[in-house]
C-alpha cells in the first residue's frame, strides 16, 4: 500500500477560515468512508492533517462524522480558494488510490467535489493523471534504489 502525506505545498492553509480547513478535513474523512471501510491509518491521517491545520481536539468529532454525498457537497462549495481546492483534488486523488482499489463511486465523488468548488473536469482529470504518474514513478524509484 501507498503511503499518502500532505505534500509540502501548504501555504495556502493559512488562507482557509476554521471553517473551510474543516471542510477540507470533513471530504477527506467521506473519501476514506466511501468504501465503506475507515481504517485506522486513514483516521490517523485526518487527525493528523488536523493538527497541521491547527484545528483543535474538540473538532474531531465534527471533523469524523459521516456525512452524506449532498452534505459534503453542499459543505465543499464553501471552499472558494482555488489553491485550496485544487489541493484538496490532488489529497482526494492520493487517498483514493492510497489502498490501491480506487472505486467508481471515489471516482465520481471526487469528480463532484471538484465541480462543487469550481474546478473544471479537465482540470481533476490533470490532477488524478499526475497523482497517478507520482505514484508510478515512486514505485519505479523503490525498485531501481532496491528499497523493496
Amino acid at each position: 500500500m501507498s503511503n499518502f502525506n500532505m505534500e509540502n505545498q501548504t501555504n495556502y492553509i493559512t488562507a482557509l477560515s476554521e471553517e473551510e480547513k474543516i471542510i477540507f478535513l470533513q471530504a477527506l474523512t467521506s473519501l476514506a468512508r466511501s468504501d465503506d471501510k475507515f481504517e485506522d491509518e486513514e483516521e490517523s491521517f485526518v487527525k493528523d492533517l488536523a493538527i497541521a491545520f491547527g484545528i483543535t481536539k474538540d473538532k474531531a468529532e465534527i471533523i469524523l462524522q459521516n456525512l452524506s454525498d449532498e452534505e459534503l457537497l453542499q459543505r465543499a462549495s464553501k471552499i472558494k480558494n482555488r489553491q485550496a481546492a485544487l489541493q484538496l483534488i490532488k489529497e482526494c486523488c492520493l487517498l483514493a488510490n492510497s489502498d490501491g482499489d480506487l472505486s467508481e463511486h471515489e471516482i465520481v465523488l471526487i469528480g463532484k467535489l471538484g465541480q462543487a468548488m469550481g474546478v473544471e473536469l479537465e482540470k481533476i482529470e490533470q490532477i488524478s493523471q499526475w497523482v497517478i504518474d507520482r505514484i508510478i514513478w515512486l514505485e519505479q524509484g523503490k525498485l531501481i534504489f532496491e528499497q523493496v
